[in-house]
This record gives C-alpha cells, sequence and structure tokens, in this order.
C-alpha cells in the first residue's frame, strides 16, 4: 500500500487493482451510454477518428499528467497542488475539479439509476411477458415498445428520483469501506464480466441482417458527415475524450496519489487508455449494427442505448436472460464510475477540512442528493449538466498540463515517471513536447473557434 506522509492512508494495493479502478472509472456510462449516441449525433466513423486522435495526442498526456500530480503530493486535487505550488493560485484548478465533480456527479448518477430501471424491467419481462406487453414483439413493434417505456419512465418524477436515491447510496457505500476494500475490491470484479457480456452482445448485433451499414457507419469515415459543423463535433469529440478518460475534473490526480512509487505511470495511464477506447469501439459495435439492421436513428440522443439494446435483447435466443445481466452489469459499470467521481469530493473533504470518511461521503451525498434531484425533475437542467463536461473537463486539463509542462520542477517530473529512477523514460522528449504545446494550444485553438462561431451566430454582422 502506498505510504504517502501518514502511514494511515489508503491505497491501491496491486497493479491491476490501479488499473481495474482507473478503468473503472474510465469504462462506464461515459462508453456505453453517451460515446454511441454522441458518436450517432456527430457523423459516425469521422467523429470516431477524430475521437482517437485527441485520446492520443491529448488524452493520454493529460492523463500521466494528473497521475504525476497525485502521486507526487499523494494528496487530492486542493491539497496536492498546495503542495507542489505553495503560495501559489494553482490549488484553484484543484478547487474547479471539486467542483466539476459535484456537478458531473449529480447527473451522471440520474442516467445510472436509470440502469435500475431497466435492470427491474428485465425482470418483469423475463418473468411476466404477456402481461408486460414483450411477448411476440419483433421488428418496428419492438422498437416502439421499448421507445415508449424510455420516455414514460424518463417523463415521470418519482421512479428516476428513487432510483437516482439508489444509485448514490450504493455509491457512497462502497466509498465509505475506502479505496483498497471498497474501490479497487469492486472494480476487479466488475470490469473483466462487463467485458465478457460486451463481446457477446457484439457478435449477435454483427450477425443481425442489415448489419453491414452499421459497420460502415462506424467505421468508413465519411467527413461529408459533420460538413454543416465541423467545429462543433471537434469540440465534442474533445470533451468526450476527457469525459470518457475522466480527466480534467481531478479524479485521477485523486487515484494516482494511491498508486505505488513502484508502478510505472506511463503504462497505467496507457493502458486505461487503451481499455476504455477499446470498450468505446465494443459498445459501438454492439449498438450500430443493431440501430441499422433495426431501422433505429443513430442520432437518437441520449435514450439511444436504452432503446437500442432492449431491442437486441428481445431478438436473441434467451435475451430477456441476457437483458437482465446486462444491465445488472452496466449498473455495476456506473458504480465504478461514480465512485471515482465521489472520492474526489470525499478525499478533499476528508484531507483539507479534516471531516472523518464517514461523514465526508455523508455531507458529499446529500450535497449530490439536491443537485441531482433538480437535474432529475428538470430536463432543461439535466441538458445543461450533461453538456457541462465538454467545457469543463477541457478547461481543467488545458491548466493541468500548462503546470505539468512549464511550472512543475523537471526533476520531480522526471522522479514520477521514472519511479525514482528504476525505469527509462525515452519518451520524455516527446510527452513533455505534448504538454507544453500539443495539448494546451489545441484546446485554446478549439474553444477560441467554438467562441468565435457562436459570436458569429449571435451577431452575423461580425463574420
Amino acid at each position: 500500500m502506498i505510504q504517502g506522509n501518514s502511514s494511515s492512508r489508503d491505497g491501491f494495493s496491486t497493479k491491476f487493482g490501479v488499473i481495474a479502478a482507473a478503468a473503472g472509472s474510465a469504462i462506464g456510462l461515459g462508453n456505453i451510454w453517451r460515446f454511441p449516441y454522441v458518436l450517432g449525433q456527430n457523423g459516425g466513423g469521422a467523429f470516431l477518428l477524430i475521437y482517437l486522435v485527441f485520446i492520443a495526442a491529448i488524452g493520454i498526456p493529460v492523463m500521466m499528467s494528473e497521475f504525476t500530480i497525485g502521486r507526487s503530493a499523494q494528496l487530492n486535487p486542493v491539497g496536492a497542488f498546495k503542495k507542489i505550488a505553495p503560495g501559489k493560485k494553482w490549488h484553484l484548478i484543484g478547487s474547479l475539479g471539486v467542483v466539476t465533480a459535484f456537478i458531473i456527479l449529480a447527473f451522471y448518477t440520474v442516467v445510472a439509476g436509470w440502469t435500475l430501471e431497466y435492470m427491474l424491467q428485465s425482470v418483469r419481462w423475463l418473468l411476466f411477458p404477456e402481461s408486460s406487453g414483450v411477448a411476440g414483439l419483433t421488428g418496428d413493434a419492438s422498437r416502439e415498445f421499448f421507445q415508449e417505456h424510455y420516455e414514460s419512465f424518463t417523463n415521470g418524477i418519482w421512479r428516476p428520483v428513487i432510483w437516482f436515491l439508489v444509485m448514490l447510496f450504493f455509491t457512497g457505500f462502497i466509498v465509505v469501506s475506502g479505496v483498497k476494500r471498497g474501490i479497487e475490491k469492486y472494480a476487479k470484479i466488475l470490469m473483466p464480466v462487463l467485458l465478457i457480456l460486451l463481446l457477446v452482445l457484439v457478435f449477435r448485433s454483427v450477425t443481425l441482417e442489415g448489419a453491414k451499414e452499421g459497420l460502415v457507419f462506424l467505421f468508413k469515415p465519411d467527413f461529408s458527415q459533420i460538413k454543416d459543423a465541423p467545429v462543433k463535433v471537434i469540440l465534442e469529440a474533445l470533451g468526450q475524450a476527457f469525459f470518457s478518460l475522466s480527466i480534467g475534473m481531478g479524479t485521477l490526480i485523486t487515484y494516482g496519489s494511491y498508486i505505488q512509487k513502484k508502478e510505472n505511470l506511463a503504462n497505467t495511464a496507457v493502458s486505461v487508455a487503451a481499455a476504455d477506447t477499446f470498450i468505446a469501439v465494443i459498445a459501438g459495435l454492439a449498438i450500430f449494427p443493431a440501430v441499422f439492421a433495426f431501422g433505429i436513428n443513430p442520432g437518437e440522443g441520449p435514450e439511444l442505448v436504452y432503446i437500442t439494446l432492449p431491442v437486441i435483447f428481445q431478438n436473441m435466443a434467451g435475451g430477456l436472460i441476457w437483458a437482465l445481466m446486462f444491465f445488472l452489469l452496466l449498473c455495476f459499470a456506473a458504480i465504478t464510475s461514480t465512485i471515482s467521481v465521489l472520492e474526489v469530493i470525499v478525499a478533499y473533504l476528508t484531507e483539507q477540512l479534516k471531516l472523518t470518511r464517514k461523514r465526508a461521503v455523508f455531507l458529499s451525498a446529500v450535497s449530490v442528493a439536491v443537485l441531482g434531484l433538480i437535474c432529475t425533475v428538470s430536463s432543461d437542467v439535466f441538458a445543461v449538466f450533461n453538456a457541462s463536461p465538454d467545457i469543463l473537463l477541457p478547461f481543467g486539463g488545458f491548466f493541468i498540463v500548462v503546470f505539468i509542462g512549464w511550472f512543475f520542477s523537471k526533476n520531480s517530473l522526471k522522479k514520477e515517471l521514472s519511479s525514482n529512477g528504476a525505469r527509462k523514460i525515452g519518451y520524455y522528449p516527446v510527452f513533455l513536447f505534448l504538454v507544453r504545446f500539443v495539448a494546451p494550444l489545441a484546446i485554446v485553438f478549439l474553444f477560441a473557434i467554438g467562441v468565435y462561431n457562436k459570436i458569429i451566430n449571435v451577431f452575423p454582422s461580425m463574420g
């Protein structure tokens, strides 16, 4: 276990635990729920190609930077910046990360609660197919049935609120248990099982009649699909890369503070990014062939997964059993992400405000509950919170790479990346170039274009 300033500080016990927990933070609804519908709305293969470029050129360097800050200080995001840059204002970036964690956790837990609804309904569809209305459904009838269920559920109040609170309770329960006995323990079990189940869905989806069109949409870049709004697509690809990898909000600074000094930060970052990207593509393979096979609009929006996957299950042998298993595992995948975001807030409260872990979890959960309940009952607030990662996460990531590239001690940077000189870091010049120039300039350039386009839309004469 990692030993920081205090010998009692919790931490990850194994390398696999580090990767599973960090990947669990990254792999979740961001990949299986958000990635497919954002890709579907933004040109398919063209969006995927842009997304992959951002993962490699910006995502991995930012992730390594966060790991470096966290492990160097062995503190939460606010405490880490205060320790590394005392007397400076860099700790405000850590504070931004904590605030961003609150916002993201509020809307994310709402969506995570939807998985509980679908898990319960899967039991109902399995045990009582006649009375529930799923018996004998095929094709368009199946799609319409699940679309009506989705709209009925999300437009309601009580069931979404109840599931949101239940998901928040489970998240708090795991975080109270700590890093090694809570976060690491559950992540090491749940993530491999989710992968196996996704691969089964991919096999069924790609063997459907008409699936080829979905594969073409996913893997063949057609930039004519994004010509009407290229800036929007590029910014959403950047935001999705940050959201999917859980970077820019302090999660990986917090997790980095629990990583043992002997671990290879570069290998860990690449492993997490590779696992995250693989799962995102696998999710696309499970969804888009079925989307085209059943005539579903790929730009459906946030409801895409919750309509498409039940249709696939309905057209599989033993499909409702697979539906139950899938939504159970999707629920767990969502939890591995919600616990990582909650841990950012809890680490701040325990280390900066000296609260006990139980009190910190309780206070955090109550605060998130207030925001989440507003998000649950207001579609406008939900839309704003859902769009927030595209702005807040790259903004935080920009200052993180600027700090690492220009203000963090180069000796300390080499020490962390080389595990105190135990391994070679031949990639160091490339990494430094990326965090000094490529990542910050790309983020600034893209945001400048985005702001300019919004100004032009409001004041056309300025164009």
